[in-house]
């Protein structure tokens, strides 16, 4: 069965000393921590994405302060592989807009990264998290991946204040 191929992003969200988590249910039914994070919509920017997701699944609002990691896994949906990449950004909150996605997110939490860490349940997310840390606000060099046209395939291109 042919790979299939998924690009999502998402956000840690901070506010003062602590990060939002969302708990959900994987795949096989087990409680998560993660940070949020969905699926790209067909033309819809890496931002754009990241900022709708991160707006449904918290109930934030939040603005993007700069890129922080592009991470890549496999795993498989039943039987068919999949290959997905996620592009992390580094978000405040600007306004409570609602509640999270109830049918999606079973709660949110605020937590201190060192609580954050412990509470984490993928290794990516910890590394993310690890990136989050030490980054200073701003713009990371060498993240320039985006969604060609074509067959949605990945490219990378550096593209200094471009979608990255």
């Amino acid at each position: 069965m042919k790979e299939r191929r998924e690009l999502a992003a998402g956000g840690v969200v901070g506010r003062g000393d602590r990060v939002l988590l969302v708990r959900v249910r994987n795949l096989e039914g087990e409680l998560r921590w993660t940070f949020p994070k969905g699926h790209l919509e067909k033309g819809e920017t890496w931002r754009a994405a990241a900022l709708r997701e991160v707006e449904e699944e918290t109930g934030w609002r939040c603005r993007i302060r700069g890129a922080l990691s592009s991470v890549s896994y496999r795993f498989r949906r039943g039987a068919r592989p999949v290959f997905k990449r996620v592009r992390w950004y580094r978000m405040e909150p600007i306004e409570k807009t609602g509640r999270p996605d109830a049918e999606e997110i079973l709660k949110t939490r605020w937590m201190t990264p060192a609580a954050a860490a412990a509470r984490l349940s993928y290794p990516s997310d910890a590394r993310v998290l690890a990136r989050y840390r030490t980054t200073p606000n701003g713009p990371v060099p060498g993240l320039g991946w985006r969604k060609t046209k074509k067959r949605g395939t990945l490219s990378r291109r550096r593209r200094p204040g471009g979608d990255g």
